[in-house]
């Protein structure tokens, strides 16, 4: 109800800066989610780092034992089993956090779509509609016979209760070719736009 007091163009300024902070706000969103199901990834991060280690430690005390004469070779068997069974549980946990990362971007995609393509495919081209409309106006009240064009589409369009404002007999005015007539329904249809007339600037 108070909204419909305010000018037009103050009414497309608030709305552009509520979509602006809206696509923001879910933008924000998008990564707050991301963030936190990223944290799902930690334990799989430290699989993978006890895994590697304990792969490299293996390793390691095998070749150290696979230098003992005669048995060497018979005692890194179990050591180099060890290490191949280290770096599974470390290519898990790789796994595992490859899972978290993919599942944190789409989830965070899916937040983010869902907003920004209903701007793109109800917002915007409702915008651009008003804004290629009131360059149409603004061009059309600069000439000749603008003012009688924008007088007779205020006739056509406007509600009662607003060509009832201008008085009684504003569509007789205007067929009479009355000046201030034609001015002051031009000037409707611009404010509707929230342009207004020359002598308004």
């Amino acid at each position: 109800m108070y909204a419909d007091r305010l000018p037009t163009a103050v009414r497309q300024l608030l709305t552009d800066l509520l979509v602006v902070f809206w696509v923001y706000a879910w933008i924000r969103a998008g990564i707050w989610v991301n963030d936190m199901v990223e944290k799902l990834g930690v334990p799989g991060q430290k699989l993978q780092e006890a895994g590697s280690g304990i792969a490299g430690n293996m390793s390691d005390i095998g070749g150290k034992v696979g230098r003992v004469p005669l048995v060497g070779d018979e005692l890194t068997a179990p050591f180099n089993s060890a290490a191949d069974a280290a770096n599974q549980l470390a290519e898990a946990g790789r796994q595992q956090q490859e899972i978290v990362d993919n599942l944190a971007l789409t989830m965070a995609l899916l937040i983010i779509a869902v907003p920004l393509g209903l701007v793109l495919f109800l917002w915007l081209p409702l915008r651009l509609r008003w804004m290629r409309r009131a360059a149409v106006a603004r061009r059309v009240s600069s000439e000749p016979a603008g003012q009688d064009l924008l007088a007779l589409r205020a006739l056509a369009t406007r509600p009662l209760n607003e060509l009832s404002k201008l008085g009684p007999d504003i569509a007789q005015s205007w067929r009479n070719g009355d000046a201030s007539a034609v001015q002051a329904l031009a000037a409707l249809e611009l404010k509707d736009l929230g342009l207004r007339t020359a002598k308004q600037r």
